[in-house]
Order: C-alpha cells, then sequence, then structure tokens
C-alpha cells in the first residue's frame, strides 16, 4: 500500500496536465506575501507615492530647488486646490510659482552664448523679481489689503478747469467716478490755423476730443471709449469732416464720419436723433432759379422756399462751445446750441469707466466744465473686480493626462481681464470636466499692491502661475516658456494653446481643430505670418545683431495658436540645456523654435484666419481685443445661438 501510495504522488507531480495549476498556486502565494509586506509601508509613507513622475529625478542642490522639483508631480484630487483644509502656504511654494528653474548658472552660460542684452534684462529682471517674491511671502498681506480698501477717492457732482489749469495737466481732465446718464462736459475752445504737413504736402488744421479709462489699464494705452475728431480741412475726401470712433488696445472700432451730408431715413437712430446732421448743400452750389420761374411763382402767388444750410461747425480762430451729453442709448455732441453728432455706445465699454476726458491736436482751450458727474464711487480697486465665489475656481487637477491645455498669458494688474474669462469661455463643459485645462501665467509686477492681490488671487482661484520676474514687454517670451513647461510637465497635455487675456477662445472649435491632424504627426496651428520681414527702425525695430536675416521664418499670430506637445517637449529641452535662443517677439520666437524642430523632425503648418489676429470673424476659433463685458456678450450669444456670432462694435 506504502508503494502504490508513492506511485500515485509520483505519478502526480510528474503529470503534465497538473503542473501549470502547481505554478499559478505558487504565484498566488507570493502575490500574497508581497501585499502583506506592502500595506505597513503605504500607510506610513502616505500615497503620494503612487504619483507618476513625469520627469527623471536629477541631483538637487537646495531646498528650494526640491520644492520646485516636488511641483512637477501632478496631484491626486485629494490635494486639489479647491480643497478648503489645505495649507495655503503649502500651495504657494508648490503650485503658484512656476515650476520652471531660473539662477545664476542659467543666464551665465547663457551670457556666453551672444545676444547679452536681452539676456542680461531677464537676468536682472529675474533678480528683482525673486527679491519681490521673498517680501510678498514675509508680508502681512491682511494688513496691506485693509489699507488699499481704506483709500478712496472723493466724487465732487461738478468740476471745472482753466486753460491754464488744464494745460499744465497734459491737457487731461480727470473724472474720479467716470459718467452716468445725463452727465455733460462742456468745452470753450478756438481751432488754431492750419499747420503744413510734410508727409501728404497739405494744410492740416484738426482736434483730438477723448473721452478715455484712465483706470481701465495700468502701464499701458487707456481705450478711447469715444474718440472725437474734427477736420476743419478735411483728409483723403478733400472736406470738412467729424471721425467718431473707439479704440481698445490698440484696436479701432469702425469709425463713423459725418462728411455734412444728414443720415439716410433708414438708418437707425440714437435717443431718436440722427447720427449725423447736414451741413452742406446736395450739390455744395447755390441754386440758380430762371427768370421764368421766378415770374410764375410770383404771377400764383408761390413763395419762395427758404433753406437753412449749416456751416461746418468749427472754423479756424472762431471760438466755440461744444457741449457732451451722455444720454440712454449713447452720446450726442451739439456745437454753438445745435445738435451736429450722435454716437452710439459700443459693446465693452461703459459710462463709469470714462474716467477722463483728454484734448489735443490744433485747438487753443479755454474753458472745461462737466456736470451731473455720479456722486458714488464704483471702485475700480482690484479686489472689487475679483468675485470670491467658488464657482468660478478652477476644478482640480485630473489624475489622467489632458488632451488639451490652454495657458492664458496675463499681466498683473488685469484682474478684470482675467475675472472676464473665468466667467466667459472658462465654463466650457470641456474646461470643467478637466478633459482641457487652462492656466494664466503671470510676472510680478512693479507696485506692491498689485503683487499682494495677485497672491490672494491665485491662492484663492487655484488657476494662476506665477513665473517670478519683473514683468517687461521683452520678456514675455519667458512666460511661454514658463506655459510649455506646466503643459509638459504637470498636466502632460497632449496639445499645447498659448493665448492673451484678451482673446475668447471657442474651446470646441479649437479642439476639434487639433484633432484633424494625424496622431504621429507634428503640428503648429493658427493666423500664420509666411513672409514678415523685421522692422529696422521704430518703436519695434529689430537690430541686425538680434536677427541677421531679412524675413523672420512662419510664425502663428500671437493671440492665438496651438502646437503638438513634442514641439513644446523640444523647447522646454532647449531652455534646460541653455541653449534657447530668445526673442523679444514672443509669436515670433515660437516660429523661430518651431523652425529649427521642423529641421529634424517634419512639422504640420495649418494656416487659418479663425484664430482671428484683430478683433472678431463670424466662425471664429478665437476672437482677440476683447474687452471684458465683450467677452461675457460672446459667452452670451455662445449659449444661445446655433452660429458663433461676434458682439462687435456697432
Amino acid at each position: 500500500m506504502k508503494r502504490g501510495r508513492g506511485e500515485k504522488l509520483d505519478n502526480f507531480l510528474s503529470s503534465n496536465r497538473q503542473r501549470p495549476f502547481q505554478i499559478l498556486i505558487l504565484f498566488g502565494l507570493l502575490y500574497i506575501l508581497l501585499i502583506t509586506l506592502e500595506i505597513p509601508f503605504l500607510f506610513k509613507s502616505g500615497y503620494s507615492g503612487l504619483s507618476r513622475e513625469l520627469i527623471p529625478p536629477s541631483r538637487l542642490d537646495s531646498e528650494q530647488d526640491f520644492e520646485r522639483r516636488e511641483a512637477l508631480v501632478r496631484p491626486l484630487e485629494t490635494v486639489s486646490l479647491n480643497t478648503h483644509q489645505l495649507d495655503h502656504r503649502h500651495l504657494t511654494e508648490h503650485k503658484i510659482l512656476s515650476g520652471l528653474v531660473f539662477n545664476d548658472s542659467t543666464f551665465h552660460l547663457w551670457g556666453r552664448e551672444g545676444s547679452s542684452e536681452l539676456y542680461e534684462s531677464a537676468k536682472n529682471a529675474w533678480k528683482v523679481g525673486k527679491k519681490i517674491w521673498e517680501e510678498l511671502e514675509a508680508m502681512n498681506l491682511r494688513s496691506i489689503a485693509e489699507k488699499s480698501e481704506n483709500g478712496s477717492e472723493s466724487c465732487p457732482p461738478s468740476i471745472s478747469l482753466y486753460g491754464s489749469e488744464l494745460s499744465a495737466r497734459g491737457l487731461v481732465m480727470v473724472l474720479p467716478c467716470g459718467l452716468t446718464l445725463g452727465s455733460h462736459i462742456t468745452v470753450v475752445g478756438k481751432p488754431l490755423a492750419a499747420e503744413s504737413n510734410p508727409v501728404h504736402s497739405v494744410m492740416l488744421s484738426q482736434f483730438v476730443m477723448e473721452l478715455q479709462g484712465l483706470k481701465a489699464v495700468d502701464a499701458e494705452d487707456p481705450p478711447r471709449i469715444l474718440h472725437y475728431n474734427p477736420r476743419l480741412k478735411g483728409d483723403w475726401s478733400g472736406k470738412p469732416v467729424i471721425e467718431q470712433n473707439t479704440c481698445y488696445r490698440m484696436h479701432w472700432g469702425l469709425s463713423q464720419r459725418c462728411d455734412g451730408g444728414e443720415s439716410k431715413a433708414d438708418e437707425e437712430t440714437v435717443d431718436g436723433l440722427v447720427k449725423c446732421e447736414k451741413w452742406v448743400q446736395d450739390d455744395d452750389s447755390p441754386e440758380v432759379e430762371s427768370k421764368a420761374t421766378w415770374w410764375f411763382n410770383r404771377l400764383i402767388g408761390r413763395t419762395r422756399k427758404v433753406t437753412v444750410d449749416w456751416p461746418f461747425p468749427f472754423a479756424e480762430g472762431k471760438l466755440f462751445v461744444l457741449t457732451l451729453r451722455a444720454g440712454l442709448e449713447g452720446y450726442h455732441v451739439s456745437v454753438d446750441g445745435r445738435h451736429v453728432t450722435s454716437f452710439s455706445y459700443r459693446t465693452g465699454f461703459a459710462l463709469e469707466d470714462a474716467t477722463g476726458l483728454s484734448l489735443s491736436g490744433d485747438i487753443d482751450v479755454q474753458s472745461v466744465f462737466a456736470a451731473s458727474l455720479p456722486s458714488a464711487h464704483p471702485s475700480f480697486a482690484p479686489q472689487q473686480q475679483i468675485d470670491l465665489s467658488s464657482r468660478w475656481r478652477a476644478p482640480s487637477l485630473p489624475e489622467f493626462d489632458v488632451e488639451l491645455f490652454i495657458g492664458v498669458l496675463s499681466t498683473g494688474n488685469h484682474f478684470a481681464e482675467r475675472m472676464a474669462l473665468r466667467k466667459s469661455w472658462m465654463q466650457h463643459k470641456l474646461i470643467k470636466s478637466s478633459r482641457v485645462v487652462s492656466r494664466f501665467f503671470v510676472a510680478l509686477h512693479s507696485r506692491k499692491e498689485v503683487n499682494v492681490e495677485l497672491k490672494k488671487e491665485a491662492e484663492f482661484f487655484g488657476d494662476i502661475v506665477i513665473v517670478p520676474y519683473m514683468d517687461n514687454y521683452d520678456l514675455v517670451v519667458l512666460k511661454t516658456v514658463s506655459l510649455c513647461e506646466y503643459g509638459i510637465h504637470t498636466v502632460s497635455a497632449k496639445y499645447i494653446m498659448k493665448c492673451d487675456d484678451d482673446t475668447f477662445v471657442r474651446v470646441d472649435a479649437v479642439l476639434n481643430e487639433a484633432r484633424k491632424v494625424p496622431d504621429d504627426r507634428s503640428f503648429y496651428i493658427g493666423n500664420m505670418n509666411q513672409f514678415s520681414k523685421p522692422l529696422r527702425n521704430g518703436k519695434w525695430a529689430v537690430t541686425y545683431e538680434e536677427w541677421p536675416e531679412e524675413r523672420y521664418p512662419p510664425y502663428a499670430n500671437g493671440p492665438g495658436y496651438i502646437m503638438s506637445s513634442d514641439i513644446a517637449r523640444f523647447i522646454l529641452s532647449e531652455f534646460e540645456s541653455h541653449k534657447l535662443r530668445l526673442f523679444k517677439m514672443e509669436d515670433v520666437s515660437m516660429g523661430m523654435w518651431v523652425a529649427q524642430f521642423n529641421s529634424s523632425k517634419p512639422v504640420v503648418y495649418v494656416h487659418s484666419l479663425k484664430f482671428c489676429q484683430f478683433g472678431c470673424i463670424e466662425d471664429y476659433y478665437t476672437a482677440h481685443y476683447q474687452s471684458p463685458r465683450q467677452m461675457k456678450c460672446l459667452w452670451d450669444k455662445l449659449q444661445t445661438q446655433t452660429r458663433p456670432q461676434c458682439c462687435n462694435m456697432r
């Protein structure tokens, strides 16, 4: 019996059919053993060890480098910016600051490669920014915020200035509370004699009166809420004309010209008044009546019809009294008691934004009087422009890789612009579901109170990445590099988009455009400039040292473009190895980098006018130069209209 049992055991062990079953049992026992050993380790170390590190670890020289490296790991939802129980100081160190590494060695290596002027500027901006950020973290933000809230301006019901007083103020009258319905401004002045213009070889005489948004922006040209420009000697038409318009960030709206002909009967009015009054005859010559007609009219007793033809309201050396009044539907201008023009309010501008009256050109101003001004101050303090509602907070970063990352370049004091984006296209379902992620990229401001509010805003909304250098127009390119770093290391996006904070983005349309390119192809999509040349003179001059060639490589206009992630990864790699060529124009820089990438791997260039550079067009993908109010208008239309429509200035 014992031998029989042994033979059965030998048969069992030698059987080919039973061997896989034994191996499976052994693997099962080994798995249970490993799990038993792993569970205590997880409870000791926490869950952060489960997050996927997106870049290989490197040698860390300091605690600051350790903090930056930790910021590159994408958090789980349990540590999102929307969690109220989070330590805000921890968030500041790890999430608010850009992961882009700036240090002395970076600028030292750059300096050896040439183009020293721009790199020296970047080095100085970084040093100043680093100091500002350290002071910002050390100071008491609450006490500074309270001081700024307590400071309020008085709002007199009327303001008057004589010509000498106005000249001393640069021909600008400040209206601290803006205007309101029924406000009116009276200007007494005298047009000066025409002067010869050497460019056009003609005699010109013109002046400009503008309502400006002096408090709407800082360190840039204020928006022209109303541009009123009488040209006594005319322009290309050769006849006297009055031009009215608006301008936001150097983008002029559709001009309204009054050249002496009365507005058409079927044209819309403004508060019942025509936009342009008539001041010349139709044929511009006196009517000649024949003798026969004169005798016939006298015989039948018909009296001659008397016509009154008003002259052009302004004449050289002749005193005038101009009154600008804010009506229900628009502005109305009368001269010497007679209505001359009316101008409809345009989307994007409001009466309270008109905080200054500017006069310039060929005019001698005697006095200016503004009355019926608002007594209540619509506060322009940054904290008043921020809606601290959890509804507008950024969604948590997802555990999965996102399809599209949208980086928005902004400026520290553009609180209203960022808030407008949060309330408009950033509410798109693709962003709310975290399939698409969007972040603002902002550098530090020269004013301390702006940086204080910026830091508070970043901590609350969780959608701001601060690039720690002193903001400078020539260094905007550093924000773009930081954008690439975030898109690659933090969200691991498939596509990366760059836009400005005055750009409205149709998120679904942009994503669909990127999806049209096959997954195995690198691409660069936008409104392409194919044969652009550098300017060698003027404000935007580029020296031969900065760019020696006669043409730039193809580049997409800066307000909005998309690229595949491999291009962004290449840019970041070149930056980290101190080989990335910096150029003072951000969009041209991107074209240079893409061209360099294209030399080793083919890039699909896609040109589309729907990435609108100036304003908005029908069926747009992006719309540029949109004010905060226009952002809301575009979003509202996108929700109600079957086809995307613009909120163009009428």
